[in-house]
C-alpha cells in the first residue's frame, strides 16, 4: 500500500510558530510530527509514503536525510504553486498505481487503518472517508450517511438549525487510482469541494468510514499544545506515557531542590536550576537552560530556549532559540522562534 501525506501548506493557522518550522516538522514530544505519522502508517502496512511538499520542502527533506531512516520509503513530490488537497494528490500521482490512502498532514490519530482498508473493499467503494464524532459540528464540514454507511451528503459548516448529523469528515481518505483522473493537472482543485460533491452528484459510491478513536487536528497552537497534552496523559495508544510520569534525559540536570509534578519531558543537554517549579504537562526540548526559580505549567519549549531566574509561563508555546527575561509573566501565548521576551506581570 501507498499513502499520500499532504504538507505542502504554509501552516497558517499556527503562526507564529510556522514561521520558521513546517508545521509537519512540529515536534510533538520533542519528535517531528511527521515521524508519527509515518510510524502509523508503517504500523498498517503502509510500506511507501509520498510527502506532497510545497512551503519550505527541503526542511523535510534534509530532515530524513540526516535521520535513522524511517520505517516506510519515502518519495517526494513538490508543487511549484498550492495546489490544494486534490490538486497535491494529482501532482503525486505519478507514483500510484493502485487503491491508496490519502491523509492531511496535520492529523493525529489512532484509527485503525488496516480495518478501514478492509471496509473499503467490502464495500466496493471508489472512495472511502473517515468520519469522527465532534461535539460540535458547526465548525467543520458535517458528513451524512444512509444505514449502508454510504454518504449522501456534505453540508459545509452548518447552523445548529441545519445540524443532522455530528460526524465530520477525518482528513483521511482511501480513493481507486482512477478517481485521479477527475483531477485537472497544475490546477488548485479540493477533494472537498470539488472532487467529493461531484462523485456523490454522479452516483459513484463514496462511504464512510466512522471511528471513535483518538482524533485531533492539530492545525492551532490551542490543538498543538492540546495533542502533547494528551499523549503525556497517556490518551493515545501510539505513545505509552503514564500520567504522572517524569522523564528527564540522563544527559540532563536537574537541581535537587527543583520541584517537579508529572507527567513532564525533559529532552538532552538541559538545565534546571534550583527552585524551579515544573507542573505538567509539561515538554522541554533539548538545550534549555531554566533560570532558579523560575516556574513552567502546562507548557512546551522548542529546543535552546532559555528562561530567565523567577519568570514564569503557564499555558505557552515557546519556540526554539527563543528568551524569557528574568521575573518576566506569560501566560496563554505563543512565542516565535528566536524572540526576545519581557513581559511583566
Amino acid at each position: 500500500m501507498k499513502a499520500i501525506i499532504l504538507v505542502g501548506g504554509e501552516g497558517t493557522r499556527l503562526r507564529p510558530l510556522t514561521y520558521s518550522t513546517v508545521k509537519a516538522m512540529m515536534p510533538v514530544l520533542n519528535k517531528p510530527f511527521i515521524e508519527y505519522v509515518i510510524r502509523h502508517l508503517s504500523n498498517h502496512k503502509v510500506n511507501e509514503a509520498i510527502l506532497a511538499l510545497g512551503y519550505k520542502p527541503d526542511s523535510i527533506r534534509d530532515y530524513f536525510s540526516n535521520t535513522t531512516q524511517p520505517s516506510a520509503k519515502l518519495i517526494y513530490s513538490v508543487e511549484q504553486t498550492p495546489l490544494g488537497t486534490a490538486g497535491a494528490a494529482k501532482n503525486a500521482g505519478q507514483h500510484i498505481d493502485d487503491t491508496f490512502f490519502v491523509l492531511n498532514g496535520d492529523i493525529f490519530t489512532d484509527l485503525d487503518l488496516t480495518d478501514m482498508l478492509n471496509f473499503h473493499r467490502n464495500k466496493d467503494a471508489k472512495v472511502t472517508i473517515a468520519l469522527t464524532p465532534v461535539d460540535d459540528p458547526t465548525q467543520f464540514g458535517v458528513v451524512e450517511t444512509n444505514s449502508q454507511q454510504q454518504i449522501t451528503r456534505f453540508v459545509e459548516k452548518p447552523s445548529w438549525q441545519q445540524v443532522t448529523s455530528h460526524l465530520i469528515n477525518a482528513g483521511i481518505y482511501i480513493l481507486e487510482a482512477e478517481i485521479l483522473e477527475r483531477i485537472p493537472q497544475g490546477k488548485r482543485f479540493m477533494f472537498e469541494h470539488n472532487v467529493f460533491p461531484k462523485l456523490l452528484a454522479d452516483g459513484e459510491p463514496v462511504f464512510g468510514y466512522t471511528t471513535d478513536t483518538y482524533w485531533i487536528d492539530m492545525g492551532t497552537p490551542e490543538k498543538y499544545l492540546q495533542l502533547n497534552r494528551d499523549l503525556l496523559h497517556g490518551k493515545s495508544a501510539q505513545v505509552a506515557f503514564q500520567a504522572e510520569k517524569i522523564s528527564i534525559d540522563k544527559q540532563s540536570f536537574v537541581h535537587p531542590q527543583a520541584r517537579l509534578t508529572g507527567p513532564i519531558l525533559v529532552d538532552r543537554d538541559c538545565t534546571i536550576g534550583k527552585g524551579v517549579q515544573l507542573k505538567g504537562p509539561v515538554v522541554i526540548g533539548s538545550k534549555c537552560n531554566i533560570g532558579d526559580g523560575a516556574a513552567i505549567e502546562s507548557s512546551i519549549l522548542w529546543q535552546k530556549v532559555s528562561v530567565g531566574e523567577q519568570a514564569v509561563l503557564k499555558n505557552c508555546v515557546i519556540a526554539s532559540g527563543s528568551h524569557i527575561e528574568i521575573n518576566a509573566h506569560i501566560e496563554g501565548t505563543t512565542i516565535s522562534q528566536n524572540a526576545p521576551v519581557n513581559e511583566q506581570p
